[in-house]
């Protein structure tokens, strides 16, 4: 596959799903994994988003170790994908509006647990590289980013 159609496969993933698992480590090299609502913004190529609260566990343990692995399916189980990156947490105000854009209906489980609906930060992903797996016809296929794909 190459790199526009892995792209478009997550794409549909995230749109059909609407939800991933999201993993880091923490401090201690732990795994840590939770549920998150992401997205793709559009014009921004190579990048994964979401949002969350400056008080959770995740972004604390960026700070210690940016690299991140999220877990894409569809709800058949007939399309899995994984997408390595290293996650910067964000505070711009034109990549909020971006971001609540692109997954704003989706975020009603976060607004409920977030009492301070204005104080959240952007997760960004830069992917460094995405694997589909279709089990049910024995086909896996991997595709490696760059920093030119992220341009």
């Amino acid at each position: 596959m190459t790199k526009t159609e892995i792209v478009a496969a997550l794409d549909e993933i995230i749109d059909a799903a609407q939800v991933a698992v999201l993993a880091t480590l923490d401090p201690e090299g732990r795994p840590a994994m939770r549920w998150m609502t992401p997205t793709m913004v559009r014009g921004r190529p190579g990048y994964l988003y979401a949002v969350s609260s400056v008080e959770c566990r995740k972004v604390h343990h960026l700070q210690s170790c940016p690299a991140v692995e999220w877990l894409f399916q569809t709800p058949e189980l007939n399309r899995i994908m994984t997408v390595q990156g290293r996650m910067s947490v964000i505070d711009n105000p034109q990549l909020k509006s971006e971001v609540l854009e692109s997954i704003g209906p989706r975020l009603e489980v976060f607004w409920r647990t977030n009492e301070k609906k204005t104080d959240f930060i952007v997760l960004e992903t830069a992917i460094d590289q995405i694997s589909l797996s279709q089990p049910m016809k024995q086909l896996q296929d991997s595709v490696l980013f760059g920093e030119e794909d992220r341009q």
